[in-house]
């Protein structure tokens, strides 16, 4: 396990267990990256004067690199796979473009859409070209059919965008707040077959009981 206690470590993870910092361990995970965590409550720690020095957003996860600061999952996902390029998570400069499109198509108009649809946020027809992914049925059958199309969301291979792709998918499966597509079933099946997604969810799991004895 990657985690350790050590003050000289030059990856520090700020997340909280039950946030999306899931997503930001599962890819530190999957680089295979030492890193040192600081579990922040949501409230004040979060927005204490120190921690937003680092993210003024107050809010996890946060990574810190060698005196970098990295925010928002996507970008963490997109950073590890190129700070450690042997992980393989990152295809080479000739073949990002899937890779690219769907990360940040996900970062958009995926969880836009599906944030938007849990909240009760009603999108009339004539706004669709305003929110940026039209509406809902459309980013899940589009998210389908390339899921159909290979087995990883940029082709054959696992990369970084499958841990952020991945995890809406896992999640959305989960909590009821993506319906079902072809597809879906089976992808969040493969990638959660990953020994860097088990081995994060093991930390956080173990993390969320503590708290609770």
């Amino acid at each position: 396990m990657p985690v350790t206690t050590s003050t000289d470590c030059e990856m520090i993870f700020y997340t909280n267990p039950q946030s999306r910092g899931q997503i930001a361990r599962w890819a530190l995970e999957e680089v295979g990256a030492e890193y040192r965590q600081e579990i922040l409550e949501y409230g004040d720690a979060m927005k204490s004067e120190e921690f937003l020095k680092l993210n003024p957003m107050g809010k996890v996860p946060t990574v810190a690199h060698n005196g970098k600061v990295i925010t928002e999952c996507a970008a963490i996902c997109a950073y590890l796979a190129d700070a450690f390029p042997e992980s393989g998570l990152a295809p080479n400069l000739d073949n990002r473009a899937e890779y690219y499109r769907w990360l940040f198509f996900s970062a958009g108009p995926l969880e836009a859409a599906i944030v938007n649809r849990s909240l009760g946020v009603d999108v009339k027809e004539d706004q669709e070209r305003m929110v940026g992914y039209g509406n809902y049925d459309l980013v899940l059958d589009t998210l389908s059919q390339q899921l159909l199309n290979s087995p990883y969301v940029a082709g054959d291979q696992f990369t970084a965008a499958d841990i952020y792709v991945g995890s809406h998918v896992l999640w959305g499966l989960h909590f009821g707040s993506m319906e079902m597509r072809p597809g879906f079933e089976e992808y969040a099946a493969r990638v959660s077959k990953r020994p860097g997604f088990m081995a994060a969810k093991k930390v956080d799991e173990q993390l969320i009981a503590a708290k609770e004895e």
